[in-house]
């Protein structure tokens, strides 16, 4: 049986130009035997780290376009990077540290306005309001996030393989923590930007407050789902990754409840609860 080649570069551009933004993962192909044999991937989380040191190692135009590409309606483009870095370099996952260093930057200097907003005390208390947002809203969220995807993507999503020439692959958990910094870009801009400009109608007692509030919320992490989605669609060695869909049912239910709930005293506002667990705990 003879051994499809990979796509020549010339090739894979035209494909790319003409398909515009709706792409699938069935159209991509797996990465062959003959292919694989010539590459030997060298990403490593500690490379990574060490480039994250030297801003000369970082494209950081390309990663600012790239956060410009998730808030558009076509965000699934992102992910024909990933592709084509599985083919030239043998791994999916970002090489370039500049998209996490720049949502870090960002973190932090948000984090300091609303620092600012709330009035708070001194550098320190300023420092543990950076400190949550980048180790725990971004880096804790991001490797629970992560781990739990690839766990659930390598054990229940596989396809099975198609024919001997065909390697087996796995989800890259480098990749996994990929695809949580592209969907937070979104619940960045949505929870950390607009609701700065909105915090005096979104910090109110009022059902308008409540709804202002957790309607941001719940398009934010809607959001941050759906991207997740189509990082792992973009696999073509997965199956069913609707799965990842499934915790914006669980995002509406709140959404509902808390309507529901709020002439029984049973509504809560979640700009109300994140602000009381930054500055008044």
């Amino acid at each position: 049986m003879a051994v499809r080649s990979p796509m020549p570069p010339h090739s894979r551009k035209s494909k790319s130009s003409s398909s515009g933004g709706g792409s699938s993962s069935s159209s991509l192909p797996y990465t062959n035997t003959s292919a694989d044999s010539n590459l030997t991937s060298t990403l490593t989380p500690q490379l990574y780290l060490q480039r994250m040191t030297d801003l000369q190692q970082m494209d950081l135009q390309s990663a600012i376009d790239q956060m410009r590409i998730l808030l558009t309606l076509y965000p699934q483009r992102v992910y024909k990077m990933a592709y084509y870095r599985k083919q030239t370099k043998n791994h999916w996952a970002r090489d370039d540290p500049a998209f996490c260093f720049l949502q870090i930057v960002m973190i932090a200097a948000v984090s300091i306005a609303y620092g600012f907003a709330f009035r708070v005390g001194s550098f320190l208390d300023i420092i543990a309001v950076v400190t949550k947002s980048v180790l725990v809203n971004w880096l804790g969220f991001g490797i629970i996030i992560a781990s739990v995807g690839r766990l659930i993507a390598n054990n229940h999503l596989m396809m099975a393989e198609r024919s001997s020439s065909h390697v087996k692959q796995e989800v890259e958990w480098l990749y996994a923590f990929d695809v949580h910094c592209n969907a937070f870009v979104p619940l960045f801009v949505l929870l950390y930007g607009v609701q700065l400009f909105l915090l005096p109608v979104v910090l109110g007692p009022s059902l308008l407050s409540l709804g202002v509030s957790n309607t941001l919320f719940a398009i934010a992490f809607g959001w941050y789902f759906y991207i997740t989605h189509l990082g792992y669609r973009a696999l073509p060695f997965l199956s069913n990754t609707e799965v990842f869909l499934f915790p914006i049912a669980a995002v509406l239910a709140l959404y509902v409840f808390n309507y529901v709930g709020y002439p029984f005293g049973l509504g809560f506002n979640a700009s109300r609860i994140m602000a009381y667990i930054f500055f008044e705990s």
